[in-house]
């Protein structure tokens, strides 16, 4: 009876902090965003104006009540669930399991009640290749949940943006949207210069929540923290409000979209639509429409003649090349971000959308990344623990290669080919030492660069699994593309012909070279397993004939 009037007073202080902060937060974030909100010096426009404010806060309040309620239910079964199971045994991870599922499910229901960023939200934390299966398995269902806005509501963002005569700009407009987002919807269009283009427009409103939505995701990062000091999650709201306040802003689009198509311009695999400037706007988008299927969309592939394993390794060219050379990467590489259509120049092409969302990274930063590559393919260990340091994580460094290739630090494993049972073994012994308290701190200390990068890394395993390529092909490009990063970067058109021919041949040897440890190793490998396979025959041999009869002759 004390247990439960224990957890009944618990959930009424809960409750009274939903209704307390979830009016203060409203309350302040809408009064923050006037500044998005029109205003006059006359009665009726200030009138106006707190009425906007006012429902503003309302339906603030509503949304921000439903997130800390759920949360704090959350936070709830987590104490309770696990109160007295004794931490790291077979029981404790079998309930933290069923927890994470519950918690998952109750994310998700918050997440499509509360639309908006609460979906770019989950499908944020879904990406993440540090976020628990329970949770990436049910809220990556977020991708293709979205409900698109009428088209009367989006007809005056339009207006709004681009002018009232929009017959004068367009032949045709479909009112039907041909996709729809957390943040905006695309619809299909022609312009008066018979040019056919797709028009991303933001949902009406999206602005004044967006302060709301960012206080309260801070507000509860920072009150699990307080109640769980081993999990800590601030870098992960403060990652999110950077990158949607980025994505908010379609001017940026556009520019991010023009310098990848300046940085691919010579890759005719690559396709980014063509902005029309004319008609984009910081709400309205309009680009060059382009045809083609979902990058994962095999049977598409399989019936247009082309070959998923081709498509999947031009996918990861792409990326490393951004990631390791030009150092301005795609930040959000979902199947649906990526189309793949017929070429019959090439085969196919790879259509790379939605460019709201980039990282420039910083240019020590992807060097030192380039280095990090080629150590944990060639296993040098002190490079390894060397770059750790700089990545502000030395107590973790040793993971890495785990992390990225799927081998321990001390593996004898073929690259790509996984580890020893002993390997495996030995690793699950090391990893049920691990607590939440490290993994927190791994993620707090990482700079923000690498974690962008691990988000698109997750991301491009998940696409290449499904197109049914091993993980060798993903390493062995990221290592001939950081070998290249790794170089000097000249400019053919500038420097000396023999300069740039000396520094392309020098880059070609030393991706030969790793080649040939690499198959050094692979041989070694096979030659340990042989050897394994045969001691283990000469023993099965030996107790078969030692238990055999003897045979007697008369």
């Amino acid at each position: 009876m004390r247990r439960f009037m224990k957890i009944f007073s618990f959930r009424s202080a809960a409750a009274l902090c939903v209704l307390t902060t979830g009016t203060g937060l409203a309350f302040q974030a809408s009064n923050s965003n006037s500044k998005f909100v029109s205003s006059s010096s006359d009665s009726h426009s200030s009138s106006l104006d707190f009425e906007d404010k006012f429902w503003t806060a309302v339906y603030g309040f509503r949304r921000s009540s439903r997130a800390i309620s759920t949360i704090s239910l959350i936070v709830l079964d987590y104490k309770y669930s696990l109160n007295g199971v004794v931490e790291g045994s077979e029981e404790y991870r079998l309930k933290l399991s069923e927890v994470h599922l519950r918690s998952a499910k109750r994310l998700l229901k918050l997440c499509q009640l509360n639309k908006g960023f609460y979906v770019k939200a989950g499908q944020f934390a879904a990406s993440l290749r540090q976020t628990p299966n329970e949770y990436s398995s049910i809220l990556s269902s977020l991708q293709d949940q979205a409900i698109p806005c009428p088209f009367k509501d989006i007809k005056d963002v339009l207006i709004s943006n681009l002018g009232s005569d929009l017959s004068a700009m367009f032949l045709s407009l479909d009112e039907q949207p041909i996709a729809a987002a957390s943040i905006a919807q695309v619809h299909r269009a022609i312009l008066k210069t018979n040019q056919e283009v797709a028009i991303k427009v933001q949902y009406p409103g999206l602005m004044q929540h967006v302060k709301i939505d960012t206080t309260v995701m801070s507000f509860l990062s920072r009150t699990i923290s307080w109640l769980f000091p081993d999990y800590r999650f601030q870098w992960l709201a403060s990652e999110f409000e950077k990158t949607i306040l980025l994505e908010l802003d379609f001017m940026q689009e556009a520019r991010n979209a023009e310098r990848t198509a300046e940085n691919f311009k010579k890759n005719n695999l690559v396709k980014i639509p063509r902005v029309y400037w004319e008609f984009t706007t910081r709400q309205v988008l309009t680009m060059e429409f382009c045809e083609g299927h979902k990058v994962d969309d095999i049977e598409f592939m399989m019936q247009s003649g082309l070959e998923p394993s081709k498509v999947a390794k031009a996918l990861v060219e792409i990326f490393a090349e951004m990631i390791f050379v030009h150092g301005f990467l795609h930040g959000d590489p979902h199947p649906g971000n990526i189309l793949v259509s017929v070429d019959n120049l090439n085969g196919f092409t790879l259509v790379l959308l939605d460019h709201g969302i980039y990282k420039r990274l910083d240019e020590e930063f992807r060097l030192n990344y380039c280095q990090l590559w080629k150590a944990m393919i060639t296993l040098d260990t002190n490079k390894i623990l060397q770059l750790g340091e700089w990545f502000g994580v030395p107590k973790y460094s040793k993971y890495f290669p785990l992390i990225f290739t799927g081998r321990s630090f001390d593996s004898t494993s073929a690259l790509g080919m996984g580890m020893s049972n002993e390997e495996k073994r030995n690793l699950k012994q090391e990893l049920k030492l691990l607590k939440m308290e490290d993994i927190s701190s791994f993620m707090e200390s990482l700079p923000s660069d690498f974690l962008t990068v691990l988000r698109t890394d997750g991301l491009l395993r998940s696409i290449t699994r499904k197109l049914g390529v091993s993980q060798r092909v993903r390493i062995l490009t990221y290592a001939k593309f950081a070998l290249h990063g790794s170089s000097p970067m000249l400019n053919p058109a500038t420097d000396p012909i023999v300069k740039v021919a000396y520094f392309r041949l020098k880059t070609s040897l030393s991706y030969l070279h790793l080649r040939l440890i690499l198959a050094g190793i692979e041989a070694l490998s096979s030659f340990q397993k042989f050897m394994h396979f045969a001691s283990s025959l000469c023993k099965r041999f030996f107790y078969a004939t030692k238990n055999m009869p003897m045979l007697s002759f008369p």
